[in-house]
């Protein structure tokens, strides 16, 4: 997360104050603990689970008489792996009874994952479509998975996303951090994309990503109401606070949506 550099009023300090407590346990938009690492292990586990659904030829849990063969899954292994944009981080890769699968993904004695960490924000964000989310998925497999594997391992990515997506949020947070990260994405050529992060801190103090939109850089109002927007739809009546950084109208839409809220603009601090 950005750090803040805000005049020393009262209200900056409370809301500084509520978001340290939140990064003191753990909230981060990067690193392995952050939300995209466990983005990343969310996504691979449905990749890893169809893949190995594909590989044995049937689903977890048949029974004996319904199956090809007698390989069977037998539990998962955890494996340390490296992503250019969270770091290192512990996955479980799923195993079968004989040894024989080989997932593509996570490739055996391979660390470095390539290929699904630079679509894992985009999917959150609502960046990419299920078309386009397949697609990937397809160049990553190649000819190795069949086309009903890369459809059954799209659905589920997807079925995961639009559950985090419209889960339902506390009504209340004692303050929301809106903050933008730029990553990579591969959307027919390499483009940098900011993605927006709205971090809610909860009033018992927990840290709580509410959600995360893809934009084009130079967001207006419109932009930001679709985002508040969301929000409220998901049961969030208002905020004590809300920090922000560099968000132009901002005070304005959040004045529509939130009346009461206290809201601090920050800027982030140099490298210097």
């Amino acid at each position: 997360m950005a750090k803040c550099r805000c005049e020393p009023t009262r209200e900056a300090v409370a809301a500084r104050e509520w978001v340290r407590l939140a990064k003191e346990q753990g909230l981060t938009l990067d690193g392995p603990n952050g939300g995209p690492g466990q983005f990343t292990k969310t996504i691979l586990k449905a990749a890893l689970n169809e893949a190995m659904t594909e590989h044995l030829g049937h689903e977890k849990n048949r029974a004996p008489d319904e199956r090809d063969d007698t390989n069977v899954r037998s539990g998962t292994r955890t494996k340390t792996a490296i992503s250019p944009s969270t770091g290192p981080g512990t996955i479980q890769v799923p195993r079968d009874q004989d040894g024989s699968f080989t997932p593509v993904i996570v490739p055996k004695r391979h660390r470095r994952l390539t290929g699904v960490d630079e679509i894992v924000l985009s999917i959150y964000a609502r960046g990419l479509t299920a078309e386009k989310i397949s697609a990937h998925f397809n160049q990553m497999y190649g000819a190795q998975v069949s086309k009903e594997a890369i459809s059954r391992i799209t659905d589920k990515v997807v079925e995961e996303m639009q559950t985090w997506q419209s889960r339902p949020l506390d009504g209340v947070y004692a303050a929301i951090f809106i903050d933008a990260i730029v990553v990579k994405i591969r959307d027919g050529q390499v483009v940098n994309r900011p993605i927006y992060a709205a971090i809610g801190v909860t009033l018992a103090g927990d840290k709580d990503i509410l959600g995360l939109w893809a934009g084009a850089g130079g967001e207006g109002a419109t932009f930001l109401m679709s985002v508040l927007t969301d929000i409220t739809n998901r049961g969030v009546t208002d905020t004590f606070f809300l920090a922000y950084d560099g968000l132009k109208g901002l005070p304005d839409v959040v004045g529509s949506v939130w009346p009461l809220t206290t809201v601090q603009t920050c800027r982030r601090a140099s490298s210097t």
